[in-house]
This record gives C-alpha cells, structure tokens and sequence, in this order.
C-alpha cells in the first residue's frame, strides 16, 4: 500500500501539474517528490503521470487514484482532529464550504458567537460556486457545507436549517416602488435580472421568471449581489434578492424597495451537508443546531425548515 506523504504528493501534482510547485507546496524538494512518485507508481504498477520537459499531464488511471487519495488524506486528518480533541466537542480545524450569496451575510453575526461557545475550534471557510461545493466535499477538500438544498449528487447527509425568503426588489423610481406588493400577473414581461450560471439563484430567478411570465435578461448578469444591486439601481430591471442580504444591506437603502408577490411564497431552503462516511457526524450536527438556532435568532425573516 502507499503511505499518505507518497499520496500527498501525488494529489500536489495533480493540483499543481509541476513538480517545482508540488514540491514547495508539500514542504519538500523536488528529487524527493519526483524519487517518491516513481516509487509509489511502481508499487501500484501503473503509470499515474505524463512528463515531459514543457508539461505535466495525469493519466486516467492517475486522475482516478488521485481522487481516492484526497478521501484518504481527508480520513487521516480526521483522525488526527478527533485524537487531538481529545473528545471534546467542535474543537480542531474545520473546512466550511459555501456559496457567496450566503456567507458574507450570515457567517458575521454567527462566528463570534460560535468562537465565544467553542475557543478551540478552528473554522476555516471557502467560498465557492454551488456547482463545485459537492466536488470538494466529496474528495475531501472541504469537511462540510453550508449550502442550498436539496443536494442531488454525492453520497452525502444533510440537514434543513431554515428558510430564507426571496424579495422582489427594484429601484426607488419604479413603478412599483410605492407599493408593499405585486399580483403575479403584474409580473408579466417585466426585465428581471439575476446572477450568472452557476449560481443556484440564477435556477431559483429562472423558475419564478417561467411562473410568472417575466423575461429574465442574460444580457445582464450579476457577478454578485451587489453588482445585481447597482443594475437595478441604475433602472436595467427588478430582481429577486435573498433574505439574508436584503436584512444586511437593502433594509436601509433608499435607492431600493422590495415587495412581496401577493398569494405567493418565496423561499430556499439552506442547509448543512456532509460525507455520510465522515467521522465527525456528531460535531457537525452540533454545528447545524448551533447554526440554526444563532440564524433564527439574529434574522427573524427566516422560517423553520421543517
């Protein structure tokens, strides 16, 4: 069997596709990697990288065993977390993996309140696109996510948190903007903007722009709820804006109005998710209890899960 130091240089290169950057990044030189590669290639008997003086390029076989070798490297860490703790509950490092429209709007009124619970617990957080947050789960680069449910791939566990809702919202000089609520069919044939694909709320907009026979322009798309903000400011059409980031940063601005659509309810659900194989199932449901409790506390929009 390889040990995990010949695995951890084989997922570098794979990362990396150089040897001078995977050996910096490992803490090694870069004979020892190269001599280390060639050895754990002749263990399995297989080729499991390409070189060449200009490029480095993995094989099949060597992509597949690289994504073995992430999980593995992912279980020892855990291991390790769990005999450092010494039992104690959320304790050690753990890697959170969320989308951008969620954590710059929830995590600071959560984390000061889960370090003052938990001093001795590490949270390191990676902001990524929904589509990619299952992938680095799953191969181990993340420990768990806060993210949008259902989740349809992976072998993974979830929990609902909460719901947020979803707000009409448009500038102060439109025709809605003296109003509390819209009717549905009032919708019909407005400019609606989201953000770009990838996102999960560019599905969500897509949806409700189907429903209610609005036009969703793809010739304008968000990077990010603020630049939806500025396009909306500046007359290029309304969009729907989640809860969280309409309490933090909508609630006073006079420039924007959101509204609600009339017999018609708006929400994501959000969630926690983790590997069903993980070791750490009870810390994290600690987490997502945590969490939820913090969440509703601070932001009374959001609903129950359940």
């Amino acid at each position: 069997m390889p040990n995990l130091r010949q695995l951890e240089y084989l997922v570098a290169i794979a990362d990396t596709l150089h040897f001078r950057r995977a050996a910096e990044r490992t803490n090694t030189t870069q004979p020892t990697l190269s001599e280390q590669l060639k050895a754990l290639e002749d263990r399995l008997g297989v080729q499991l990288v390409e070189r060449s003086r200009s490029r480095v390029v993995m094989t099949p076989i060597g992509d597949q065993i690289v994504d073995i070798a992430r999980r593995m490297l992912s279980d020892a860490a855990e291991i390790r977390m769990l005999a450092a703790s010494g039992g104690r509950e959320l304790s050690g490092l753990l890697r959170l993996g969320l989308p951008p429209t969620i954590g710059p709007y929830l995590l600071p009124q959560v984390l000061p309140a889960l370090h003052r619970s938990y001093p001795t617990l590490k949270l390191y957080v990676r902001e990524n696109l929904p589509e990619d947050l299952p992938r680095f789960l799953d191969d181990g680069r993340l420990d768990v996510l806060l993210t949008l449910l259902p989740l349809q791939q992976g072998d993974f566990t979830s929990i609902p948190l909460f719901r947020e809702p979803l707000f009409l919202t448009v500038g102060a000089d439109h025709p809605f903007a003296a109003r509390t609520s819209v009717r549905k069919d009032e919708l019909k044939g407005m400019d609606i903007l989201t953000l770009g694909p990838g996102h999960q709320l560019h599905d969500a907009v897509l949806s409700l722009c189907l429903e209610f026979g609005a036009r969703l322009r793809h010739d304008f798309e968000g990077t990010s709820l603020d630049t939806l903000r500025e396009m909306v400011v500046m007359g290029l059409g309304a969009t729907f804006l989640p809860g969280l980031y309409v309490q933090r940063e909508i609630i006073t601005d006079s420039s924007l109005k959101t509204l609600q659509i009339e017999g018609r309810s708006m929400h994501r659900t959000i969630g926690m998710v983790w590997r069903k194989t993980s070791a750490r199932q009870h810390d994290y449901q600690r987490l997502a209890e945590f969490i939820r409790k913090s969440a509703r506390e601070t932001f009374p929009i959001l609903a129950p899960a359940g």
